[in-house]
């Protein structure tokens, strides 16, 4: 199985929901689970049917994080040394060379990714068009309005 890279900070946040769900969620539909059964007659009991529906769910994102934590690649991006480069991991400062608008990315895994707070997921196609290149360099993009094209301004490793 390939394995999926995610930044350290992406990695802990994994870990954390693990933990939440193991620890805090899992106890709580199993005692909701068990109140349910109590009330008696479960063929028309909508606190068990919806009880039941949250520990598959519960069990299914336990399930589904530990596989991502077994194959996952750890990288901290303060330890990436890529001699400039964009790589996974990098804060890239762009300028649009249309209208000159200023954004910040950096590129991190498909769960941690949040447009928001300037998260991009590595297989984005902005992403893709960053990573190998270098300050100064243009990186085109395809976008829905067209082809945007971004001069990589800065490069860090944070």
């Amino acid at each position: 199985m390939p394995t999926i890279p995610v930044t350290k900070r992406g990695a802990d946040k994994l870990k954390e929901e693990l933990h939440r769900l193991k620890t805090v969620d899992r106890p709580a539909v199993i005692n909701a689970i068990a109140e349910a059964r109590a009330q008696g007659d479960l063929s028309e009991n909508a606190d068990y049917d919806a009880a039941k529906e949250r520990q598959g769910f519960i069990e299914g994102r336990i399930a589904e994080i530990e596989s991502k934590l077994s194959v996952a690649q750890i990288i901290d991006p303060a330890e990436v040394d890529a001699g400039g480069k964009v790589v996974f991991g990098a804060t890239v400062e762009l300028e649009e060379e249309t209208t000159g608008e200023s954004v910040t990315y950096q590129i991190v895994g498909e769960d941690e990714a949040d447009l928001k707070l300037g998260l991009i997921n590595i297989s984005s196609p902005i992403a893709r068009a960053l990573i190998g290149k270098e300050e100064g360099d243009v990186a085109e993009v395809q976008a829905p309005g067209g082809v945007k094209r971004f001069e990589i301004v800065a490069v860090r490793y944070e």
